[in-house]
């Protein structure tokens, strides 16, 4: 563990009867963007005020650099916290705001004005430091209230959702934004989100949490193409489900009796399924095609209900049986979808780009 890694060592934090995290154990690596993906409620800001030290684990070690924080307040950690409001003072000038960690720690007036310059520099402000905070945008907002957190040089930054107030555009353009800082300053950034593109775009790796549990890490790539648990599968980006019973697997395939018909799927995580297990096969919209430019492996007769069209991809929206399913296409200028008769229209995908995961709660 270098000086900078944080080690959960099966943290658990009850509140009363109520269990907010369940058994977490994880290392974030010195200099990593780490996320904590997961819907409200999930325990995701409770493990980071646990790091940050406004909340104790009620089970289980924080280690950071090695040493157990246990008893170590928030002042007193290497850590720096943004919330989601930022908590910036209305009446203080930028540059104020951000020196003010250096103000309390005694820092001359000079020093402060020079430092705070040096990250209005960093966030690429530069000149604005004697505007006042409603002077600025969002955006703008939010790059000085990372400025404040790191002018008070911790070796961790801690982000709790600080982009949900933001406009969509705004918050495509911060993430970005924040990605720079985090890779110019080198510090470790552990980011809470409840919003897969956040989390996917700028991440290192990504923890998904589910009702306190960690049910899986990885890189944004692993936890897209392949989620080990139905819930990962259907949170993490949109997934068409099928559900049905395994009725035989070769090697990594699996094959379910499903309403829609015989489909089959990779087996995630490695399975290896028994015939009769219950099973749901999940398939992206982006990887349904059309069944006549598709092949006739897994093919599903549906019928065409609406699409959206959204400039660069074209939505479809079907029903087979009573499955809903949801179909994106890529707008490469060929001639519209054209349902036959009765709104028929097939579709089809390559089974190697399903996934077969157990059904909750079988």
């Amino acid at each position: 563990m270098t000086s900078k890694d944080i080690l959960l060592d099966h943290v658990s934090i009850r509140f009363g009867s109520y269990t907010a995290v369940d058994n977490a154990s994880l290392t974030i690596k010195g200099g990593e963007f780490f996320s904590f993906l997961g819907p409200s409620g999930c325990g995701k800001t409770t493990l980071l005020r646990c790091i940050s030290g406004f909340v104790d684990p009620t089970e289980g070690r924080v280690l950071i650099g090695g040493r157990d924080m246990r008893n170590v307040g928030p002042n007193k950690r290497p850590t720096a916290l943004i919330f989601q409001n930022l908590a910036l003072f209305p009446l203080m000038s930028v540059a104020e705001n951000i020196a003010f960690p250096l103000e309390v720690r005694g820092i001359g007036r000079k020093d402060r004005r020079r430092r705070a310059d040096e990250l209005l520099e960093l966030i690429a402000l530069t000149g604005t430091g004697d505007k006042k905070v409603h002077e600025l945008s969002g955006g703008q907002r939010q790059r000085v209230a990372i400025a404040r957190a790191l002018a008070a040089e911790p070796d961790i930054l801690l982000l709790d959702e600080p982009l949900s107030a933001l406009d969509l555009k705004l918050r495509q353009h911060m993430r970005t934004e924040l990605r720079s800082i985090q890779q110019r300053v080198g510090l470790t950034f552990i980011y809470i989100t409840h919003d897969q593109g956040e989390a996917l775009a700028m991440s290192d790796r990504v923890a998904v949490m589910n009702e306190g549990v960690i049910e899986q890490i990885g890189d944004p790539e692993s936890i897209y193409e392949r989620p080990r648990t139905a819930f990962v599968a259907s949170f993490v980006g949109e997934m068409n489900r099928i559900a049905g019973t395994v009725i035989g697997q070769d090697g990594q395939i699996a094959h379910l009796d499903t309403p829609l018909g015989r489909l089959s799927g990779r087996a995630g995580g490695g399975r290896v399924y028994k015939p009769g297990d219950e099973c749901v096969v999940f398939i992206r919209p982006e990887r349904l095609r059309l069944a006549s430019a598709a092949t006739g492996e897994n093919r599903i007769q549906a019928r065409y209900l609406t699409e959206e069209f959204e400039g660069c991809v074209r939505h479809l929206f079907l029903m087979a049986g009573e499955c809903a399913l949801r179909v994106s296409l890529v707008n490469d200028g060929m001639q519209a979808v054209t349902p036959g008769a009765d709104n028929a229209l097939d579709v089809a995908f390559d089974p190697a780009f399903a996934l077969v995961l157990p059904k909750e709660g079988a």
